[in-house]
């Protein structure tokens, strides 16, 4: 009778030892590994534009538009991340293009906490446009912005994920590709018919 009564202690306190000792694990985050920054130019000579993107962003045209030949996707494969990019010919006509921008952005209303803007001006390459960042955990693009000499060029991006975001845990991705969107905007230039060919191919293209 003893034996068992001593088993039966025992087992008690192995079980509450074990109940004590348990403390719940915190939720894991993902480990990211983002690239080391290096960038080189897109400066194709039949672009009426050029800049400047981080080497591991691949460029393809856009497959939906075939008949618009200047509409590309800048693809950040490590994130899942695609920048859509479409260009227009102004003709008379930009108030067009600034509205249909802004009616783009005000879609994510719903699902952004904020949306704030930065004005972006470079005289000296007759470059203006604004850049909107979305903030909010559910907002489907988190970035997207316009460019415009106001005469003749107009070009607009917005990033996508190629899946649902949570951006509150995406956050240091979304921040490292706006680093490259924004080293993307201050070194874009428009083309000129006149612009030098031999000066083009210093970027190997």
């Amino acid at each position: 009778m003893k034996k068992h009564t001593l088993l039966f202690i025992i087992a008690l306190l192995f079980v509450a030892g074990c109940e004590n000792s348990y403390i719940p694990k915190p939720k894991g985050f993902l480990r990211l590994d983002l690239p080391t920054k290096k960038y080189i130019p897109f400066d194709s000579l039949s672009f009426p534009y050029s800049f400047y993107v981080p080497d591991y962003v691949s460029i393809t045209s856009d497959q939906k538009n075939p008949n618009e030949p200047y509409w590309i996707d800048l693809k950040f494969k490590p994130f899942k991340a695609i920048l859509y990019i479409s260009y227009k010919k102004v003709n008379k006509n930009l108030d067009v293009y600034l509205e249909d921008s802004r009616t783009f952005v005000n879609k994510h209303i719903p699902k952004a906490s904020a949306i704030n803007e930065k004005q972006y001006i470079n005289k000296n390459e007759n470059v203006f446009g604004l850049v909107f960042n979305i903030e909010g955990s559910d907002a489907a693009s988190p970035l997207q912005f316009y460019l415009t000499d106001s005469t003749q060029h107009f070009l607009r991006a917005a990033l996508y994920f190629d899946f649902t975001p949570n951006n509150d845990s995406l956050s240091p991705v979304i921040d490292y590709i706006k680093q490259d969107v924004n080293f993307m905007i201050e070194s874009f230039k428009w083309k000129t018919p006149g612009t030098n060919k031999r000066e083009l191919n210093k970027s190997g293209q």
